[in-house]
């Protein structure tokens, strides 16, 4: 996989040059509401193939199937008892279902339309760039990558996509949420006034006990290792990048920034063989003087929130993932309950992606911002790894790799 950290004119990937990109990107964002296309309905059939068919992977595929507008053709997955699972289910015939860490290539020599990837984010990067390089439109979990040269990746592979007229769409729920967009722009309207500071938050249980139980049996077993990879720091980038990107990412967008530089701490409370850690707190310093406080635990019990609270001079802004969302201003107020955003907001991407490719719509809005959210989550990650202040400019410029160790696993 080749990671650039420059842009394709040669341009280096300046601090201001991304961050117009991204801005672009997110502007659009929170004018075009999603479309509601779900059930017979939905139009032409979308040919599709699923790269990760774990839990996630088969969850998602079965909302693509409730669309209306796709059809399983082929799924790929390392292990033989995920890819028959998916394949008995979405009845993707036996010589269509391929195994070991190169299986996705051997789906990308299908007839087929589109790939939905779903596999550990360590492997995103070289899985979207290889489904690009082979014609086909990109639907992509979140994050996209686990370190800066993957990131990169996923940047160069959206503007390849958007040259080569294919759809790239990443899966980030709380983008989708009506008073989330109805943020954004009150925010650049002024409504809100001087913004001050943002906290954001994610707090929930322990992840991934069952995969932990899993490798205990065999701690340097490479397939279990695998199969427990949300508990893996190269694999899944870490809880602040694998699952609290979330709210990170609702931080990002509501300011339309990148933090300019970050200061964090963190740890690691349970015992779980994995090295990811299951507490994060951070300090970011964003443009215009303003400060984020972000906070995230994977440990403990009673209590579950993604939320991001943006205060300013005339308003504030308190967004959840899951609970009532509120905008209260001096003169403009809003209230929504999210419902179940963690399907809606899925079920609203899938909608999308489908009327963009038959729409020929390559804007591919949501790649910028996405690599943005991703970046921010790394920063955040370095500078509580290293316990002292990181700036953006200083991250891209080390590019620090993320390496697996992939020895023992088949290919």
């Amino acid at each position: 996989m080749k990671n650039e950290l420059t842009n394709q004119d040669s341009t280096p990937l300046t601090r201001r040059r991304f961050l117009a990109q991204a801005s672009a990107s997110a502007v659009s964002l929170a004018i075009v509401q999603p479309p509601q296309l779900f059930g017979a309905d939905a139009g032409p059939k979308i040919n599709i193939g699923l790269i990760g068919c774990g839990g996630r992977g088969q969850w998602i595929a079965e909302l693509f199937r409730k669309h209306g507008g796709y059809n399983f053709v082929a799924v790929a997955d390392y292990f033989q008892d995920k890819v028959d699972s998916a394949g008995e289910k979405f009845g993707v015939p036996a010589q269509r279902r391929f195994t070991g860490l190169s299986g996705y290539r051997r789906l990308l020599e299908q007839k087929l339309d589109a790939v939905v990837i779903e596999s550990p984010p360590y492997f995103h990067p070289e899985q979207a760039a290889a489904a690009v390089a082979a014609g086909k439109h990109v639907y992509l979990a979140k994050p996209v990558a686990v370190d800066v040269p993957g990131c990169l990746s996923i940047e160069a592979s959206g503007r390849k996509a958007t040259a080569s007229q294919l759809c790239f769409l990443v899966d980030f729920q709380a983008r989708t949420l009506p008073i989330f967009n109805d943020a954004v722009q009150q925010i650049h309207k002024g409504e809100l006034g001087q913004i001050v500071s943002v906290e954001a938050a994610y707090q929930t249980g322990p992840v991934g006990t069952e995969g932990d139980k899993a490798r205990r049996a065999d701690p340097q077993n490479a397939e279990l290792r695998l199969r427990a990879w949300p508990t893996d720091r190269v694999l899944s980038g870490d809880v602040i990048t694998e699952q609290n990107i979330h709210a990170l990412d609702m931080a990002c967008g509501l300011l339309d920034a990148a933090p300019v530089r970050a200061y964090g701490a963190g740890g690691k409370a349970r015992d779980f063989v994995g090295d990811c850690w299951d507490h994060f707190s951070v300090i970011f310093d964003f443009p215009n003087q303003v400060l984020a406080t972000f906070n995230s635990v994977q440990v403990g019990f009673g209590f579950d929130d993604i939320v991001c609270r943006v205060y300013g001079t005339k308003g504030t802004a308190d967004l959840h993932y899951f609970s009532k969302s509120v905008i209260k201003c001096k003169e403009y107020s809003n209230a929504a309950e999210p419902g179940n955003l963690y399907t809606t907001g899925a079920e609203a991407n899938i909608a999308t992606f489908h009327e963009n490719v038959l729409k020929r719509d390559y804007a591919n809005a949501t790649v910028a911002p996405s690599v943005r959210s991703n970046l921010t989550t790394i920063l955040g990650r370095t500078a509580a790894y290293q316990n002292r202040v990181v700036t953006w400019d200083e991250m891209l410029r080390n590019g620090e790799r993320f390496e697996a160790d992939l020895r023992g696993l088949k290919t």
